[in-house]
C-alpha cells in the first residue's frame, strides 16, 4: 500500500480462532513489506490462511536483539515491517518489546494495531465485580520463587491475572490456594477461543481438586485470575500498631506470623503490609 507510513506496525494477532483479526490487521500485513514473527511456520499458517504473500523474518527471544538491528536497517532503506508474535499481543508476555525500543530509539515510528489479548478476554469473561486488575503474567517456574512472588502479591487490592503452562498449572493453583485466602474466587480459563474453551469460575480452594478431577482440566495454555483480596477493615489501625511494635525486634516473616496470631488478620496480608512499612513507597 503506497500510502502506508514507513514504520514498524506492532499487529496483535489471535489468540486460537484466525477469525479474531482484525481488518486492519489483515490490510497491514497485506501493505508491508516484511512480517518480523516469532515463529516463521506458525506465522504462514495465519498468512496463507488470509491469502497473505508477504515474506517473514524470525525475531524471537534468542535473537531479538539481532532482528531487531535487521529491521532497523530495513525501515532506513524505506520498507514497512510488521511485528507478529504467535499469538495475542507482541511484548505482552511474548517477543517485541525489545525491538520496539530499538526500534524507537533508532527514531523510527510505532504504530500498534490492538486485537486479541488471553488476558482481557479471561477478564471480560470472568464476572469480578474487581474495579482494578494487576496484570501478572508467567509466574517463575521454581518452586520457592514462585511462592514467594504470591506471597508479595497478596496484599495487593486488585484482581490477578496469570498466565500458565500445562505442565505447571497444578502447582501454581495449589500455591495459590495455600498462599491466598480463602475467601476469595479463581476463575480458570483454558483454551480461550479455540475448540476446547474453557471458562469455570470457583472459590480459590476448591480450585486444586477441580483440577485433578479430570485430565482435560488440565490441558491446554490457561489464563488464571484471582479475585481481589477480601474486605480489610479493621486492619489498619489495631494491626498496624501490633506490626509496628513488633517490626522493631523481629524479622518481616515472624512479625507478620506474631501479629496475625495476635489479631486474627490474615498473615499474607499483614506480610504484605510489614513489607510496605520496611520499604515504604517512594
Amino acid at each position: 500500500m503506497a500510502d502506508m507510513e514507513i514504520a514498524l506496525y506492532v499487529v496483535a494477532t489471535p489468540i486460537g480462532n484466525l477469525g479474531d483479526i482484525t481488518l486492519r490487521a489483515l490490510e497491514t500485513l497485506r501493505g508491508v513489506d516484511l512480517v518480523a514473527c516469532e515463529d516463521t511456520r506458525h506465522a504462514r499458517h495465519l498468512l496463507d490462511h488470509h491469502g497473505i504473500s508477504v515474506p517473514t523474518l524470525a525475531l524471537h527471544q534468542h535473537n531479538e536483539n539481532e532482528a531487531a538491528a535487521k529491521l532497523i536497517r530495513l525501515l532506513g532503506e524505506g520498507k514497512r515491517v510488521a511485528l507478529v508474535s504467535d499469538a495475542g499481543t507482541p511484548g505482552v508476555s511474548d517477543p517485541g518489546a525489545r525491538a520496539v525500543a530499538a526500534v524507537r530509539a533508532a527514531g523510527f515510528k510505532v504504530i500498534p494495531l490492538p486485537g486479541p489479548n488471553a488476558a482481557i478476554a479471561a477478564m471480560s469473561a470472568a464476572g469480578l465485580a474487581d474495579e482494578r486488575f494487576l496484570f501478572v503474567g508467567f509466574l517463575p517456574a521454581k518452586v520457592g520463587a514462585r511462592r514467594t512472588v504470591i506471597t508479595e502479591l497478596a496484599g495487593v487490592n486488585a484482581a490477578l491475572v496469570f498466565y500458565e503452562a500445562p505442565h505447571r498449572v497444578m502447582e501454581t493453583v495449589a500455591d495459590l490456594a495455600e498462599l491466598l485466602e480463602a475467601q476469595r474466587e479463581i476463575v480458570i480459563a483454558r483454551e480461550l477461543t479455540k475448540m476446547f474453551e474453557q471458562i469455570e469460575r470457583m472459590p480459590l480452594p476448591a480450585a486444586p481438586a477441580w483440577l485433578a478431577a479430570d485430565a482435560n482440566h488440565q490441558r491446554g495454555e490457561f489464563v488464571l485470575v484471582v479475585a481481589a483480596p477480601p474486605s480489610r477493615e479493621g486492619l489498619d489501625a489495631e494491626s498496624d500498631r501490633v506490626l509496628t511494635a513488633l517490626l522493631a525486634e523481629l524479622p518481616v516473616r515472624q512479625a507478620a506470623k506474631l501479629a496475625a496470631e495476635i489479631t486474627g488478620q490474615p498473615k499474607n496480608a499483614l506480610y504484605a503490609r510489614a513489607l510496605q512499612f520496611k520499604d515504604p513507597p517512594v
